[in-house]
């Protein structure tokens, strides 16, 4: 059964900068790259930044997706979108992925990137779409698996230890989960360094507005901006939450699906654990005025998570 119904607006969840806005000559030069002057262009208002990112439709009839962002005033979000195409660069060409097609680091980060004419996962998520996504994320595994040699990836150890550090104040707070029950699921968080570990390159950020799904019904991985070095079945399990939130049966995908049915049950509900520490916290800092949504999000995940990890483990 359903958790809760997803609380945000699944299309319409970002703030984004629209064309008209960028300098003159940032457009000038898009328009270059392009080939042809833009004629509209279809603000994509899913997600959770404000950074441009924008279809643009072009006078000769071609299309183009585009993402900005201020080195100065967007400095957070320009240092994400260089770092995503240092990454989309590096993908190899079996990952199932739109691609790299130019980009400029300057007073602005602009990358282009290839169109594909695609649409966002159905929510309530159903089972073909996440059949669809789970088929990408085996295959994007088998092709990352070892990383990119010229990306020096941080280890899945080193980058998720952070996500422990709000489990005192979670403790002070959630009276109104049983303390016998949280503290065990610190003590299963606290283990994540003995699970996640391993030498995949791992999106870690797999979530629907992350995913298209082209005309052929291939599901497509966007947004790598932050990945690591980890388990070849983190993504595919992360990808669960959602579904699981709204009513699909997860526990039967896991057994059906070969990067997850032989994982330890025991480290799934260590990463579990892990999240419901990492979204219970962030859900409770202040909201960001170019994300509205984005505590909701995280809110609704964690009891995601809390509940999936308590039907794991048993607890009434």
């Amino acid at each position: 059964m359903p958790v809760a119904p997803y609380p945000v607006p699944h299309t319409a969840t970002a703030r984004r900068l629209e064309w008209a806005f960028l300098p003159t000559n940032l457009r000038a030069w898009i328009e270059r790259k392009c080939g042809s002057p833009v004629v509209r262009a279809i603000s994509q208002t899913s997600g959770f930044t404000p950074g441009f990112a924008s279809v643009l439709v072009c006078e000769d009839g071609s299309r183009h997706f585009v993402k900005a962002a201020s080195v100065k005033a967007q400095r957070m979000f320009a240092d994400s979108y260089r770092e995503e195409a240092r990454k989309l660069a590096a993908l190899p060409p079996a990952v199932p992925a739109p691609r790299l097609l130019w980009h400029l680091d300057d007073d602005w980060v602009v990358l282009g990137i290839e169109y594909v004419a695609a649409r966002l996962p159905q929510r309530p998520w159903q089972a073909d779409d996440l059949d669809a996504l789970l088929d990408s994320l085996e295959e994007a595994a088998d092709a990352l698996t070892p990383p990119p040699a010229e990306l020096h990836l941080d280890t899945a150890e080193a980058d998720f230890a952070p996500l422990l550090e709000g489990w005192a104040t979670l403790r002070a707070t959630r009276t109104d989960l049983d303390p016998d029950r949280l503290a065990e699921a610190e003590a299963l968080a606290r283990r994540y360094a003995e699970v996640v570990g391993g030498d995949t390159l791992v999106h870690t950020d797999i979530r629907s507005d992350n995913v298209l799904i082209d005309p052929d019904g291939r599901a497509l991985v966007c947004d790598w901006n932050w990945p690591v070095r980890g388990a070849a079945w983190f993504d595919s399990f992360a990808a669960l939450i959602g579904p699981r939130g709204e009513g699909l049966d997860v526990e039967a995908v896991i057994a059906g699906r070969r990067l997850l049915r032989d994982v330890d049950p025991e480290a799934l509900d260590v990463n579990l654990a892990l999240y419901v520490g990492y979204f219970f916290t962030q859900c409770e800092l202040p909201v960001p005025p170019t994300s509205p949504h984005i505590r909701a999000h995280q809110r609704w995940q964690g009891e995601v998570c809390w509940d999936w990890l308590a039907e794991r483990r048993g607890w009434s």
